[in-house]
């Protein structure tokens, strides 16, 4: 009954970059407001970045605003984000969910910075 499934985390060397996929099903996509988060061991979740129904408009942390990109094909039901110039305190769990978390939370994907 998994409705969010992430992908494309992986261990990167610092400066590196990865593309993280969100993709839907059974829910059409393209009718929310859609965030990442990120969680790493002992804080709490926080919100990275958020983009509108349409594409549009997008907002991030100040943490990552000159380093991640938020995007999305809504004809693919699939959310992305581009992290470059990654750094160590990037190191988290990665998820993705509608901005007002409306849906159940995937697995996440897992992201590792480190030499």
């Amino acid at each position: 009954q998994v409705q969010l499934v992430e992908s494309g985390g992986g261990l990167v060397q610092p400066g590196g970059s990865l593309r993280l996929s969100c993709a839907a099903s059974e829910f059409t996509l393209s009718r929310y407001v859609m965030s990442w988060y990120r969680q790493a061991p002992g804080k709490e979740r926080e919100l990275v970045a958020t983009i509108s129904s349409s594409g549009t408009s997008t907002n991030v942390a100040d943490s990552v605003k000159d380093r991640f990109t938020i995007s999305r094909d809504n004809a693919k039901n699939t959310v992305y984000l581009q992290m470059n110039s990654l750094k160590p305190e990037d190191t988290a769990v990665y998820y993705c969910n509608t901005y007002r978390s409306l849906k159940s939370w995937g697995q996440g994907t897992q992201v590792t910075v480190s030499s």
